[in-house]
């Protein structure tokens, strides 16, 4: 008979979907990041959380190979999805950022069509063999988007033309569109009004059902609302990473107290 210890145990390295370690990132002289370590969940809301400079947009950035726009970036260390090292020479970035797809902090629509906005990635990467498939990839990724019923009416209006909500779903329902199995989003809901930002919100809960969701976020209330993990980071420093609620009721580390009670940060 197996040992439930050791099935749980199973489960939970199973469940590791990004791991990193001895992550060091150099831009020219300055050191942003030292020395992390940290294992990602799959199917989780991960919150990276900490002072604006503390080197997190910088970690996420790392883990899609975004920093390799830099010329004065130096990434060191591994950082592995499903086992396999996303910094090995043998990896095409290109179909890495398929796999892992990316939402930034102000919605930055394409000017084009809702459709083509969301049809792009899926043609680039030749997901669909005719315009029926992509018709069909477009229609879930905007569902997934939660922004189907609002725009199947008009996909050929531009999407620069809709609210700052909406075109940030639709940035996501773009992301989603290659089926990436992780999900990066550098502060999105930082540029929403707050009708927007509960939209935002209750979708990245929905998404956490079919990806691993990173999420950057400067609201520590946006943070206990919609992740499962937080990551605190504090001068490029990975302070303590654990269960949201243990992070934000029963800190282990000082700093990390001090910053959620607003006495740093």
């Amino acid at each position: 008979m197996k040992d439930s210890r050791l099935e749980d145990r199973d489960t939970t390295m199973n469940d590791t979907k990004i791991s990193a370690r001895g992550v060091q990132v150099h831009y020219a002289d300055n050191h942003a990041i030292k020395d992390v370590d940290v294992e990602i969940q799959d199917k989780t809301v991960t919150a990276f959380i900490g002072p604006s400079g503390c080197g997190k947009t910088t970690f996420l950035r790392c883990i899609n190979r975004m920093n390799d726009t830099i010329d004065i970036c130096r990434v060191n260390g591994t950082i592995e999805i499903d086992g396999e090292d996303i910094y090995d020479k043998r990896i095409d970035p290109v179909q890495l950022r398929r796999k892992v797809g990316m939402v930034f902090q102000k919605p930055n629509p394409f000017p084009k069509s809702i459709y083509d906005n969301v049809a792009y990635g899926p043609k680039i990467h030749g997901l669909a063999r005719n315009k029926a498939e992509l018709d069909e990839i477009v229609e879930n990724a905007l569902r997934r988007g939660a922004i189907w019923d609002e725009v199947k009416d008009r996909l050929d209006a531009p999407g620069t033309g809709l609210s700052g909500g909406q075109q940030q779903r639709i940035c996501i329902a773009r992301a989603v569109a290659t089926e990436p199995e992780i999900l990066l989003m550098d502060e999105p809901c930082s540029a929403l009004d707050p009708i927007a930002s509960g939209q935002v919100e209750e979708l990245i809960d929905e998404l956490r059902a079919n990806y691993s969701v990173v999420i950057v976020t400067h609201s520590m209330q946006q943070a206990a609302r919609v992740s499962q993990k937080t990551a605190f980071f504090h001068l490029g420093n990975l302070v303590e990473y654990g269960d949201t609620d243990e992070i934000f009721t029963n800190p282990r580390d000082k700093r990390t107290e001090s910053y959620i009670t607003g006495r740093i940060g």
